[in-house]
């Protein structure tokens, strides 16, 4: 029986990954990073409450389990800057890795993003090829870095270009094979159901593509 500790638990992949654990029966408790309280109907779910996520490290101990679950992620529009994206992107999910090593997790998985590369000239994508890079460093473990394309749900807040895009994929995804199958969106339950399979997935196994997360 496993103890998981969730990064990420409001967003709409970290919402989803929360429901899965609460009725895994591989999981008798699940410890929830939250910046503020929120609410929970399954018993197995506690929190610790952290206001400053750039400070995670000042949690470290309250935050002791062994399979750790990143969903942390924002936008550069919703973050305000580059450099404040960075710092969610980058330096939250290496923080985490950190933790995780100190604590000698079983398992890490992070979500990264489709396209991921650290030699990127697209910002967005080259940051999460570094964040990639950054965590494989500072944790030594059984590493899982998914790389989703579009995630579809319902998120709490309005992203019109997202919306966008999803309505896009829902008319044209059929189109998507072959070559483009990995661009193809996916759900957020998928994601979240892969995230936890692929804690069972030996070490060698470190990265899983958009397209593999769908088998699940």
């Amino acid at each position: 029986m496993k103890t998981a500790v969730v990064f990420g638990a409001t967003g709409l992949t970290g919402r989803e990954l929360i429901n899965e654990l609460s009725s895994n029966a591989g999981y008798t408790k699940v410890i929830v990073a939250n910046r503020r309280n929120n609410s929970y109907s399954s018993p197995k779910v506690s929190q610790v409450i952290i206001p400053d996520f750039m400070d995670l490290q000042s949690a470290q101990d309250a935050l002791k389990g062994d399979d750790y679950f990143c969903c942390i992620g924002t936008t550069i529009a919703k973050a305000g800057s580059s450099e404040a994206f960075r710092k969610v992107d980058f330096e939250i999910p290496v923080q985490i890795a950190k933790i995780a090593q100190v604590h000698g997790a079983s398992c890490l998985v992070i979500i990264s993003s489709v396209g991921a590369n650290i030699a990127s000239g697209n910002f967005y994508l080259r940051t999460k090829g570094e964040m990639e890079h950054a965590v494989r460093e500072s944790f030594n473990g059984n590493l899982k870095i998914l790389r989703p394309s579009l995630l579809m749900g319902n998120r709490n807040e309005f992203r019109f270009g997202e919306r966008m895009a999803v309505f896009f994929m829902k008319v044209f995804g059929w189109c998507f094979i072959g070559p483009l199958k990995q661009y193809k969106g996916i759900s957020a339950r998928s994601v979240a159901k892969a995230m936890i399979h692929s804690t069972t997935l030996p070490p060698e196994k470190t990265f899983l593509e958009s397209e593999e997360l769908t088998e699940q």
